[in-house]
């Protein structure tokens, strides 16, 4: 039979494994708001919205222990919530390449929001041609004892970029055993033309932009209305 003590450690073990988990799903609910304030901002006061999708994922046990043992990482909750930043995670994904930069600037313009780490794989793209931006952060999460800062990893990408890594995850999961070198190659040459296509969206992007503004109305301060407008501010007061 269990001894008081143990059954007593159990618990407080069981109580700090929820504590664990719970704060990664509030951070994750913290930086999801932040990201639909920005939507919904856009949505109502500015013309365009850069985001086009966020989808958010937290690591599973048994991915959480797969990577501990593959770094030897002591199987504690506090060397694994110093060492594994990525339990939490949110993606982002965008319509150009300029628009992951613009997300990313507000979203460490963010005072509560400490910055670990950006990795920026679309300036340096990986070896296998992968690219995003990713922000590793600390968001505060406030318990009913304890505040906590909470590490998260911000995925940002364009649909090219997140269309090239969906599928290059998939077919990598899907055998299990070393890819072949060629299928490596095409894969790599898949992720050049994808960021190709990205150049070549963004460019016709700011062309139908310039040409936006130059088919546009003349300002109201040139109408009759306006000009009608300023006589009226113009006259003395009625006495």
């Amino acid at each position: 039979m269990k001894t008081e003590y143990e059954i007593a450690s159990f618990a407080s073990f069981q109580t700090e494994l929820t504590r664990f988990f719970l704060a990664y799903k509030s951070a994750l609910q913290e930086v999801e708001t932040k990201i639909n304030i920005l939507q919904e901002e856009f949505k109502l006061i500015h013309e365009y919205n850069p985001i086009e999708h966020v989808s958010t994922r937290m690591k599973s046990p048994k991915s959480i222990l797969a990577k501990i043992m593959k770094r030897g990482i002591h199987p504690s909750l506090e060397a694994i919530r110093e060492n594994i930043r990525d339990i939490a995670g949110a993606r982002i994904t965008c319509s150009f390449v300029e628009d992951i930069y613009k997300v990313s600037a507000m979203l460490q313009a963010q005072h509560d929001i400490e910055i670990v780490e950006i990795k920026d794989y679309i300036a340096n793209p990986k070896d296998n041609g992968y690219q995003s931006l990713h922000l590793i952060i600390k968001v505060p999460i406030f318990m009913s004892d304890r505040m906590a800062k909470v590490y998260t990893e911000i995925q940002i990408r364009t649909i090219a970029m997140d269309f090239w890594a969906s599928l290059e995850h998939k077919i990598y999961y899907k055998y299990n055993k070393e890819v072949p070198e060629h299928i490596r190659i095409e894969l790599k040459e898949a992720a050049l033309q994808a960021a190709e296509l990205d150049r070549k969206m963004e460019r016709l992007n700011k062309e139908i932009n310039i040409l936006k503004e130059n088919e546009a109305e003349p300002p109201m301060l040139d109408s009759p209305i306006a000009h009608l407008a300023k006589y009226l501010t113009q006259l003395p007061p009625h006495q």
